[in-house]
């Protein structure tokens, strides 16, 4: 099965890849790595804002973070032309939790952007990975999630 068949069976549409809201660019390609920057826990919706721990659950935490997935999909098929057969591997990602002080089970809201990762790539989406619990997050987003893919 396709990538492509794997998101669609999956039920995702994936959005517009998401602008540069500063000074850098959503995505560099450099050798057979392609680098995505950090990408937010937002959709048509309007996202998932908050600390978590606080006034975001950690289940929707979780969802913050697939959401954080869900556009790292459409920066890495906009590096690739449209072309996620070209995905050999995720290589590793990076988590950002906007976390109350009390809130500490960072990993298991960042699982809900890995675990898409491997229901998409399949053994090629498992990948290494950070963690992090941070004080606050671009425009107020619960989660941020960056990745380095290796590409054909």
């Amino acid at each position: 099965m396709s990538y492509a068949d794997r998101i669609a069976e999956l039920g995702l549409n994936l959005p517009e890849p998401a602008k540069a809201v500063a000074n850098y660019v959503p995505w560099v390609r450099s050798g057979n790595l392609v680098h995505i920057s950090g990408q937010l826990s937002n959709d048509v919706s309007g996202g998932i804002k908050g600390t978590v721990g606080v006034d975001v659950s950690p289940e929707d935490a979780a969802r913050a973070a697939r959401m954080c997935g869900v556009n790292l999909l459409a920066q890495i098929k906009d590096a690739l032309d449209g072309d996620l057969e070209r995905v050999v591997r995720v290589v590793k990602l990076g988590g950002f939790v906007q976390a109350g002080p009390e809130f500490s089970a960072i990993p298991a809201v960042i699982n809900g952007c890995s675990d898409l990762m491997v229901e998409v790539f399949g053994d090629a989406g498992r990948h290494a990975r950070s963690a992090v619990g941070v004080y606050r997050l671009p425009l107020g987003f619960a989660v941020e999630v960056d990745a380095i893919v290796e590409v054909k």
